[in-house]
This record gives structure tokens, C-alpha cells and sequence, in this order.
């Protein structure tokens, strides 16, 4: 009976440490996490900084990768290289993911993918068109400049070399604005994976070696990164359509407080223009700037005459011509397809226009006002009809222009008289009978 009972004992301790051993297995096997940033528009000059972060906090909280999912039209090519860079420095595995299904990395974004360790891609998704152009008043004009187009081609060729990846490939999306899709890309050897969403990605990417480790994905936790508030805020600000109207909004605020002082629009203009220059990294357009300056003058001048006259257009047309020049179109700053940077320029331009009418008809108005013959002069000499009897003392209601005014008189009116205004004191106008009706209403 006792080794009955040592038996159950033993085989009931075994099974609970087993089981223990598992349990503790499949919590360690649940805790691998990996770590997501998403980015989904143009590459600013704060998208590095982001990065950069992103990859801090991937080493700092053991993160078995960094998933870096791609939804841009291109971006900044310093900006670019510098995520490039970062990429190739940190121990941290990085997958880059062109997602969701349906958008594009274009430029700038196909460089960053075929830069990491792992290239995937959604189903739909589209890579390529990495041949520099600017666009001018004449259209779109490739750069063809041998020096820029051989260092962009050796770099594309060399990320794709590390990698085992098409080389051919990465020198023509930069030579023949290539574009693939994602089977055509994986058929190419360009990515490794195609994937309809994250977690499938991390299904199939677990147990592969990447960076003298191996990869265990499959069911890990996805955490998706959220940059701090400074971060977060600077990425506002350093988009190309946000900085530049942020510019073109702070220089009429102040053509609107030097035209109008006293209201505090020059303060907003300033600080508009501030944070402008910030989210652009202070790289702006010099003739753009410019011409912003002198369409100020031009305005403030035209307004200090009446009228509205060629000083007005001329200065309007200069400040367009200037949020034109403006918008970050011109390679390297602006690294993505012409049709882009088209839209670039409308969006910028559009709103300039459209505030810039504002500001004329505002401005218009107040210069109006100004030159207006104060109310009250106006009043002294005009016809009124008594409504009460006016006299000895005795004060009544007169009707003016559809207004009701109290009024008084030294002389006696009766109710219905027609009267003159000769005075106003405070509220109440002085007024006194019209003798003949041929007097009545200037």
C-alpha cells in the first residue's frame, strides 16, 4: 500500500513538473514580440529621427524584429540613405513590407526595401519608379546627370547584392523607371515573401537566419511603435504640404497685421513661418523666398492706395509664382515620380490661391471701412420723421434709414413732422422742424 501511494505520489509530481515545463515553454515562446513602424506618406526630414527611435526601442526591449511597413510615394534622398544606414548598423533584424494590399513604395521607398533584411510585399502592391526627375514650367525632365545616376545605381546594386537580390532589377528601377508587382517582384528575386498581412508575413518568416540569429515569429506579439509627441508633431509639420502652406499662411498673416495692425496677426505669422522653416529643415527655395518678399511689398502698397491696381496683381502673382517654387520638388530633396510632385505643386498652389483671395477681399474691406465717412457725419444734415412730439423739454423718436433714434429739439414738433438732424449728443440727436417740404430727404 505505501508503494502504492509513492508510486501515485511520484507520477502525479512528474506530470505537474511536465506540464510546468511546458507551460513555461509556451509563455516564453508567447512572449517573443516584434516591434511594427509604419510609414505611410512622404519620407520628411524627421522620418529618420523616427527610425532611428524606432530601431532604439527595438534593441533597448529585445524585440525579435523590426517590421518596417511601406506606403510612400518617396521622399528626401538624404533622409533616405540616412534610414538606409541605420538599417545596416542596428542588430536588430528589419523586414520591410510594402502594405497594405493595394499602395505602392515608389522612389525613395523602393531603395529602403530592397535595403532590408527581409523584402516582402502584399498582394496588388507596386515598387519601383526610382528614376530622379524635377518638374519645371516646361513638364517633368529626368536628371541625367552621370555623376547623381551612377553613385544612386552603385548604391541600389550594392543593397541588392548583400541581400542576394536582383541586381539587374535595382539598377533598372533606377535607369528605366521599372515598376513589379509582387509576384512579378518575387519571381525576380527583388523580395523573398508576399503576404496578405503581418501575421501571415511572421508566419513565414519564422525560423529564418537573419543577422547570425534565428527568427521565431510564428505568434510572436505585434506591437506597433507610436512615435513621442515631439516626434509625432515634427512629422506633421516636416510633410512638404503642411510646412509650405504653414509658410505661405505666416507671410499673409503678416501682410494682413501690417495692413491691419493691432489684432495680433503678426505674431501668427511669425510663429506660422517659424514652425514652417522647422518641418522644412530650413532647406528652402531662396528665389522662392524671394519672390514671397517682394509680392509682400508689392500688396502693402497697393494697399496704402486706393484702389486695386498693378502693384495688387503684381504682388499676388509673385507670392503664387513664390508657394509654386516653394513646394519641395526638385531632386535631391524631393525623391519621388513626376506625378506626385505635380499633385505636390496643385495642393500647394491651390490653397495659395484660394487664401490669397481671402486675404485680398479681407484686406479690401478694411481699407474700405477706413476710408468710410465716419456714421456720425453722416447723420448731421439728413431728414427724419418725429414719431413722438419732440419740444419744451420734452424728447421723442425719430425715424432715420429704418432706425429708431431719440431725439430732442429747442423748438416744438409735432408727432409725423418731418425734422433735420443738425447735432448728435451722445445717443440722442438734436433735430429741428423742416420749414418746407421741398427740404425733405437729400
Amino acid at each position: 500500500m505505501r508503494h502504492k501511494c509513492w508510486f501515485f505520489l511520484s507520477t502525479f509530481l512528474f506530470l505537474t513538473l511536465t506540464l510546468s515545463l511546458f507551460s513555461g515553454m509556451a509563455c516564453a515562446a508567447g512572449q517573443e514580440k516584434v516591434l511594427v513602424l509604419d510609414i505611410s506618406d512622404s519620407i520628411t526630414p524627421v522620418s529618420d529621427d523616427i527610425v532611428a527611435d524606432a530601431i532604439a526601442f527595438a534593441e533597448n526591449d529585445d524585440y525579435e524584429a523590426l517590421v518596417i511597413t511601406l506606403n510612400t510615394p518617396g521622399g528626401g534622398l538624404d533622409e533616405t540613405l540616412d534610414i538606409i544606414e541605420q538599417i545596416a548598423a542596428t542588430d536588430v533584424p528589419v523586414i520591410g513590407f510594402v502594405y497594405p494590399e493595394g499602395t505602392k513604395a515608389w522612389s525613395a521607398g523602393t531603395l529602403i526595401l530592397i535595403s532590408t533584411d527581409i523584402a516582402a510585399m502584399a498582394p496588388y502592391t507596386i515598387i519601383g519608379s526610382a528614376q530622379p526627375v524635377t518638374v519645371t514650367a516646361s513638364g517633368s525632365e529626368p536628371v541625367e546627370e552621370a555623376k547623381i545616376i551612377n553613385a544612386l545605381v552603385k548604391r541600389a546594386t550594392e543593397n541588392a547584392k548583400q541581400h542576394g537580390r536582383n541586381q539587374t532589377a535595382a539598377e533598372e528601377f533606377i535607369t528605366e523607371n521599372l515598376n513589379l508587382d509582387a509576384d512579378t517582384a518575387l519571381e525576380y528575386d527583388v523580395i523573398e515573401y508576399v503576404a496578405p498581412s503581418i501575421e501571415d508575413l511572421m508566419s513565414q518568416v519564422d525560423g529564418v537566419e537573419v543577422k547570425e540569429r534565428v527568427l521565431n515569429t510564428g505568434g510572436a506579439d505585434i506591437t506597433y511603435y507610436e512615435p513621442s509627441l515631439r516626434l509625432a508633431f515634427m512629422n506633421i509639420i516636416s510633410n512638404p504640404i503642411v510646412s509650405s502652406l504653414l509658410l505661405l499662411l505666416g507671410v499673409y498673416a503678416i501682410i494682413l497685421g501690417i495692413s491691419n495692425p493691432g489684432f495680433g496677426a503678426e505674431l501668427f505669422g511669425i510663429v506660422a513661418i517659424a514652425l514652417g522653416l522647422i518641418g522644412t529643415g530650413f532647406d528652402v527655395n531662396i528665389g522662392a523666398l524671394f519672390l514671397i518678399i517682394v509680392g509682400v511689398i508689392l500688396l502693402v502698397l497697393e494697399f496704402q492706395a486706393p484702389g486695386f491696381g498693378v502693384f495688387g496683381i503684381a504682388g499676388f502673382v509673385c507670392i503664387i509664382a513664390g508657394s509654386v517654387l516653394l513646394a519641395p520638388t526638385d531632386f535631391p530633396r524631393n525623391y519621388t515620380p513626376a506625378e506626385f510632385q505635380r499633385t505636390l505643386i496643385i495642393s500647394v498652389s491651390a490653397p495659395t490661391i484660394i487664401l490669397g483671395l481671402f486675404l485680398v477681399f479681407v484686406i479690401y474691406k478694411v481699407v474700405e471701412v477706413r476710408k468710410r465717412r465716419p456714421l456720425f457725419g453722416e447723420l448731421v444734415g439728413d431728414s427724419a420723421q418725429a414719431l413722438d412730439p419732440i419740444g419744451n423739454g420734452q424728447e421723442g423718436y425719430v425715424l432715420h434709414h429704418g432706425q429708431y433714434w431719440k431725439a430732442r429739439s429747442s423748438g416744438v414738433i409735432e408727432k409725423g413732422d418731418k425734422v433735420t438732424i443738425i447735432e448728435k449728443d451722445g445717443v440722442v440727436l438734436v433735430v429741428e422742424k423742416l420749414e418746407k417740404e421741398g427740404e425733405l430727404d437729400k
